[in-house]
């Protein structure tokens, strides 16, 4: 439809001045053309929100859409392990078919939950079907290409690339697909992290990203493992090391920052680095709780993420909300990270990271009809006077009850409107049997 009403909501805008109208948004095409009440009196479609919570498409800035397949395949390892004995076998064993059935499992969860937009970086290869997949399911993707030079012999030969081969293929990527799809898809430089990347390919990612604005998106100083091998490997810590290759820039997004000194805070804040926060996953990993109030007072923007389903085990950005600020008052005190602070995190921030702050984020005229409604009658969700409480506390993915992404509705009534999901699930249950077996592991990793 070129035009559609959503009416009777309680809508968050998200905006500079944290609005809660009730009332409707007015979409036009794939644009917001309206925002209070009585807003058209003819619409090609009408939805009733029925009292429903409206607000910005969620926003989750590191996700890996090929892990999907690994769900169950790679739990109870710590973060180094689990990559050498189950993640990078199986990214190692992935073909078009199983990428696609991956990515195609992932955008259905993702959009039945309410997530609108991601950053993904993938495995090394076949990236271009992830791609292909994602312009047909219609989920708002910036995607980059797993970039790892230095691997060593702990990992799969499929994996190991030549410097110049993997720098080329990345740029020849974003060539080829930054823009796609209407603008929906975009491309990053995606180096995995600094044990796995050599200085000649970071230095080279950095000057591309100045040359051309690219997004860099990579993991950094996730467990105390991994950091003191990068101390080991580099002399210096992870922050620091990237700094000084030139890829700190606020085109930077940094995953997890678990274990960053304050000096390395310092820098991500000078530097205007992007952290993106995993509470799931670096729970389940065992890796640690990030400091996130303590990033953001510094004027650090941070965003949330699910990460992949080999770690979390599930995709569900209401989780990841209240994980985030349930996490800090344990950690610190209740109140260290309010409800309001995680929905901006989840809205703006993440528009932020992707340097989409001026098209998706918040509901405001003009900008990109990414929006989600979340369905009130549900008893759990009634009497929530407050809707950033309801939202972070009390909301769960399957109370999604419309998903829409550039003005077109591909969740309607709780069912995906583009795919049919029993159609996924089972290709997908075919493909990871399939995929398992090439890559040599069984169900629960053992």
């Amino acid at each position: 439809m070129s035009s559609l009403l959503i009416r009777n909501a309680t809508v968050v805008t998200m905006n500079d001045a944290d609005e809660v109208i009730e009332g409707e948004v007015f979409v036009e095409h794939d644009r917001i053309a309206g925002v209070g009440r009585h807003l058209a009196e003819r619409a090609g479609r009408v939805i009733d929100a029925q009292n429903g919570i409206l607000l910005p498409g969620l926003i989750q800035t590191h996700v890996h859409l090929c892990q999907t397949l690994f769900r169950g395949y790679a739990d109870d390892k710590p973060l180094l392990e689990w990559l050498r004995a189950r993640v990078w076998p199986m990214e190692a064993a992935h073909t078009p078919a199983s990428l696609s059935a991956s990515t195609r499992l992932a955008a259905a969860e993702l959009l039945l939950s309410g997530t609108t937009a991601v950053l993904t970086m993938e495995t090394v290869h076949d990236t271009d079907v992830v791609f292909e997949t994602l312009a047909e399911v219609g989920l708002r993707a910036t995607v980059g290409k797993c970039m790892m030079d230095a691997a060593t012999d702990d990992v799969p030969a499929r994996l190991r690339e030549q410097t110049r081969q993997s720098f080329d293929e990345s740029v020849a990527l974003r060539r080829r697909w930054d823009g796609a799809a209407g603008g929906r898809l975009r491309a990053a430089l995606a180096p995995r992290f600094a044990l796995t990347c050599s200085r000649e390919l970071l230095e080279a990612v950095a000057a591309e990203s100045r040359a051309t604005e690219a997004i860099v998106h990579t993991h950094a100083s996730e467990s105390r493992d991994e950091v003191e091998l990068v101390r080991r490997t580099t002399g210096t810590d992870n922050v620091e090391y990237l700094t000084r290759l030139g890829l700190a820039s606020p085109r930077l997004c940094a995953a997890h920052c678990v274990w960053v000194t304050e000096a390395e805070q310092r820098l991500l804040a000078d530097h205007g680095v992007k952290v993106l926060h995993c509470p799931g996953s670096n729970l389940k990993l065992g890796s640690g709780i990030a400091p996130v109030p303590e990033l953001m007072r510094r004027g650090v923007s941070v965003s949330i993420g699910a990460d992949g389903a080999a770690c979390n085990n599930n995709l569900d950005m209401f989780a990841e909300m209240r994980l985030a600020a349930t996490l800090q008052a344990a950690r610190l005190q209740p109140g260290a990270l309010p409800a309001r602070d995680v929905v901006s995190m989840a809205t703006r921030h993440g528009a932020r990271a992707l340097g989409l702050e001026q098209d998706i984020g918040s509901i405001e005229v003009g900008k990109r009809a990414d929006l989600v409604l979340v369905d009130r009658s549900r008893p759990h969700l009634s009497g929530g006077a407050d809707p950033y409480s309801t939202i972070v506390y009390a909301a769960r993915g399957g109370d999604v009850r419309t998903t829409i992404v550039d003005g077109e509705v591909l969740v309607h009534d709780f069912a995906l409107t583009r795919m049919d999901a029993r159609e996924i699930a089972e290709e997908a249950r075919t493909e990871g049997r399939a995929l398992a077996a090439r890559a040599g592991v069984s169900i629960g990793g053992r």
